[in-house]
């Protein structure tokens, strides 16, 4: 609710809600509205101004304002104020009572509930008095009654009308006063608001008659007709249907009925040029089908051909695959004893250790015997000692050489297996690139493979594979990078098939450091990335991975070497 003034000096009340926008809810004028807003019932400021049926007591009304209290506040002294009033006193300096001039405190005032339930009990008139509504109510009903009060003025429920009624006019003004109300139009029966209607049979309504546009002798076609009448119509300008054969004629509906009759015979002839020129069209292309066609045979054998030597290629590369598959499962049953060599040689030094302290003693003993040589009881346990000391030596410095020999091809395991990383990330050295090029060319060795890698220390093991002189369509062209899952120790933990974002790299030597690179993700239902049942599984990657001629005119090559980095994505692998 809003508060307002009428001519007599009492406050007008309007409701803040307004009906739903609907005609059929022209119910909504005997409905009673939501009265939650109570705010809306009470002043902006100071008390009540409402037309009481019998005067009010001077109990009731405000000593600030002389209006009746609304939310009266009681102070220390005894008055009585409205709770607007008693704040503006209080928000004053040294604030007093208007009355006795006391001073007032804010924790002193409170709230008179008693008077309030009496005020709230006086009887009123209507706020829509001045409309005709006669009813008289206690003030604390005001509200209930005004939300189903037939005087009290309301907006129209649609919403876009901005005028205002009183409740009980509201169907009157919604059946033909209103300039947002609905209506039908008799056209095509479509039901619009009031505004929209002309705007609708100007531009949209399919059933308004409306005049031809070539203003031909038909009075009027409904819009919905009017393409279909354009096809009859005798002043609409048409072109000639033989128009794709050549002929140019323009002109209005009505004479191309002449023109067709009067021009049959250019028709024809232009139909006849028009199917010579196709025919010919024909002639030349059974011609190149035949010329065509003669070529097959030859096509043909050339494909067996590349199809065996394709066979014997494959079979070569199996056997090479199956010999370096042997050799990878050597290195990984060699890194199984690494362990246990290690702990022979911590063993290893601690009987060099041994060694050398036996030496010291023996050395120790030579001396001692060289001193006691002119005494002869004592020369010959010194001499049986020396010897067991020279035997248990010799015994230990067997032992010693076979250790070195063990060393030795630990040794050289290790110099395999250092390169070997367990992040899923692989740097690839490739040396003599153009000695191994020209290999690849002569087809000696067509591809290389890398040393494996993991993805952790029980993780899944793989491996790189390059054609630098290209495989399948790079062949000769690119240098083609492939990936391989190969079988490890611990499959038998790990999910399959193979999930992993696999990203290959070449790296560029060069300041810029511009390295080419792809990735992508396995397909689960590829082979090549199931758990694998023999060494490796089928590479796969980019045969068309870079071209020859960018690698060898780049900074690629440095050295006559070539780095070769493969990342596997290990972010979400979960612990096996």
């Amino acid at each position: 609710m809003s508060a307002g003034r009428n001519a007599d000096g009492r406050e007008l009340q309007i409701p803040l809600q307004q009906c739903a926008l609907s005609l059929a809810a022209l119910s909504l004028a005997q409905r009673p509205w939501p009265s939650d807003h109570v705010a809306g019932f009470l002043p902006q400021h100071g008390g009540f101004r409402d037309h009481f049926v019998a005067t009010p007591e001077p109990k009731y009304c405000c000593e600030s304002c002389k209006l009746v209290l609304c939310n009266p506040r009681q102070t220390e002294c005894g008055h009585r104020f409205c709770e607007t009033c008693i704040s503006d006193q209080l928000s004053k300096p040294n604030p007093v009572c208007p009355e006795d001039k006391e001073p007032l405190f804010k924790d002193k005032v409170f709230r008179d509930v008693c008077c309030h339930r009496e005020i709230m009990a006086l009887r009123v008139y209507c706020r829509s008095e001045k409309n005709g509504c006669k009813e008289q109510m206690s003030l604390h009903q005001v509200m209930d009654h005004l939300n189903v009060c037939p005087y009290f003025e309301v907006p129209c429920p649609l919403g876009k009308c901005k005028e205002k009624m009183m409740r009980k006019d509201i169907p009157e003004h919604l059946s033909w006063k209103c300039k947002h109300r609905e209506t039908t139009c008799e056209f095509c029966m479509h039901k619009m608001a009031m505004t929209e209607l002309q705007k609708h049979k100007e531009t949209v309504c399919p059933s308004f008659p409306v005049a031809c546009p070539n203003h031909c002798t038909f009075p009027s076609i409904l819009r919905s007709e009017l393409t279909s009448h354009q096809h009859v119509c005798p002043k609409a300008h048409v072109t000639c249907s033989f128009i794709r054969f050549g002929c140019n004629f323009k002109g209005l509906n009505q004479d191309m009925r002449d023109h067709e009759s009067s021009f049959a015979s250019e028709h024809l002839r232009l139909m006849a040029t028009r199917n010579a020129t196709l025919e010919a069209k024909v002639e030349d292309v059974k011609g190149e089908l035949l010329e065509r066609y003669k070529v097959l045979p030859g096509l043909s054998s050339r494909l067996s051909e590349t199809e065996s030597q394709y066979e014997e290629m494959r079979e070569n590369n199996r056997q090479l695959e199956q010999k370096l598959t042997t050799m990878q499962n050597l290195m990984s049953s060699h890194s199984e004893k690494l362990l246990e060599m290690e702990l022979e040689l911590r063993s290893l030094r601690t009987i060099r250790e041994e060694v050398e302290t036996l030496r010291g003693t023996v050395e120790s003993i030579r001396s001692r015997v060289a001193t006691l040589e002119g005494g002869r009881g004592g020369a010959i346990p010194a001499t049986h000692t020396l010897g067991s000391l020279e035997t248990q030596l010799s015994r230990q410095d067997d032992m010693l050489s076979v250790h070195e020999i063990r060393l030795a091809d630990m040794d050289l395991r290790f110099q395999v297996l250092e390169t070997a990383s367990f992040n899923g990330t692989l740097i690839w050295k490739i040396r003599d690139y153009k000695r191994r090029k020209q290999e690849a060319v002569a087809s000696k060795t067509l591809s290389l493979y890398s040393q494996p890698f993991y993805t952790g220390y029980f993780g899944y093991k793989m491996c790189a594979r390059v054609y630098l002189n290209g495989d399948g369509m790079g062949k000769g062209t690119h240098l083609s990078l492939f990936f391989v899952v190969m079988r490890g120790e611990y499959d038998a933990l790990l999910l399959w098939p193979f999930k992993q974002k696999v990203t290959l790299m070449l790296m560029d030597q060069g300041p810029a450091r511009k390295h080419l690179g792809d990735a992508f993700k396995p397909d689960p239902n590829s082979s090549s990335f199931r758990r694998p049942t023999a060494e490796m599984n089928i590479a796969s990657g980019c045969p068309l991975f870079v071209a020859q001629t960018v690698l060898e005119n780049g900074t690629y090559i440095k050295d006559d070497t070539i780095f070769i980095k493969v990342t596997v994505d290990t972010s979400d692998l979960p612990d096996p």
